[in-house]
């Protein structure tokens, strides 16, 4: 039998050109993911950026703004939360939840530092620093 060995990506369908080329721009320009492959032109292209650990895919052939399902948020690992949302604030994109420090109450008890902000279609993303 076959293990899971990881998260491959997470999809996000974009509605039309413009907001597929504002995505891609947060992701590459704003969070610093690397651009890995690219495919098709206008409402069918696509692309998959590196998030070091998996892909971030981005469509722009979505129809029509779906509500938030069962997916609450992508999270990414960061290793300076406070850099990251200074740049994703500069860039024009709310924060939601400021940059905080935490401690996850398990054992052995796991800090960390993190913050939420609003992506280009809705999308909510924790930036989570280890402590």
């Amino acid at each position: 039998m076959g293990h899971i060995t990881g998260i491959h990506h997470a999809a996000l369908k974009c509605c039309g050109t413009e907001e597929f080329e504002r995505t891609v721009g947060f992701y590459r320009d704003v969070l610093g993911l690397t651009v890995k492959r690219t495919w098709g032109k206008g409402t069918n292209a696509g692309a998959m950026l590196d998030t070091g650990s998996g892909l971030m895919e981005i469509f722009a052939n979505g129809e029509r703004r779906l509500p938030q399902g069962a997916i609450r948020h992508l999270a990414f690992a960061v290793d300076d939360v406070d850099a990251v949302v200074t740049a994703v604030r500069k860039a024009g994109y709310s924060i939601i939840v400021e940059p905080k420090d935490i401690e996850i109450a398990s054992r052995p008890p796991y800090p960390a530092r993190i913050a939420f902000c609003v992506g280009p279609v809705g999308e909510q993303i924790e930036l989570f620093q280890e402590k």
